[in-house]
């Protein structure tokens, strides 16, 4: 978050009428198309990596976690416009939520993922599905999404990030919410025969 009253250094003011503007690099500022660091597990990684590990760091950086010295995981992640989020042994991926934080568009690379509340909310409108079998033609895929959908898309996961952050104590719609959301969906949805 910006602090716009950060300049103010009068220690007599005992309050500031601050406006906090939360930080994030618009597409402009983000150089990479794509981003993903991960273990090699799985048929979906497995190929992702075979396939992009090294190819272009410069705007489609692919590494098996051995990032390069002075490049951080997160600040990567802030870096690109996409993160890839491929499937893996869990059944939801916590890069999903890393990358919905980091304002950066998840791409579920996956067939038949089970998303985070799926029953609430409308992942199209924030997140790229794509197939195992697009793996090898993900830049394309990617590059041919026009800048307003891109921005529709980053505006998406922007709104839908409040849904994705735990506070303490919970605060309304966030994540503990839509938790208890999905378990009383559900709990309506339960049949029990007798």
């Amino acid at each position: 978050m910006l602090d716009l009253c950060a300049s103010i250094k009068d220690e007599h003011a005992t309050t500031c009428k601050a406006i906090l503007v939360p930080l994030w690099s618009p597409l402009v500022k983000r150089p990479f198309l794509a981003f993903f660091a991960g273990d090699r597990h799985r048929h979906t990684r497995d190929v992702l990596l075979r396939h992009w590990k090294g190819r272009d760091p410069a705007t489609f950086p692919v590494y098996e976690y051995d990032l390069p010295a002075g490049t951080e995981y997160y600040a990567s992640m802030r870096r690109a416009r996409f993160c890839l989020c491929p499937s893996g042994y869990e059944v939801a991926s916590p890069r999903v939520v890393e990358a919905i934080h980091a304002e950066c568009v998840p791409v579920v690379v996956s067939d038949g993922y089970a998303l985070l509340f799926a029953d609430v909310l409308r992942w199209e409108a924030f997140s790229v599905a794509a197939p195992v079998a697009n793996i090898l033609k993900l830049r394309e895929v990617l590059e041919r999404i026009p800048a307003p959908e891109m921005e529709r898309l980053q505006q998406g996961v922007r709104l839908v990030k409040w849904h994705f952050m735990l506070h303490q104590p919970p605060e309304r719609l966030d994540m503990f919410h839509m938790i208890l959301h999905s378990v009383w969906l559900r709990r309506l949805n339960l049949r029990l025969d007798h």
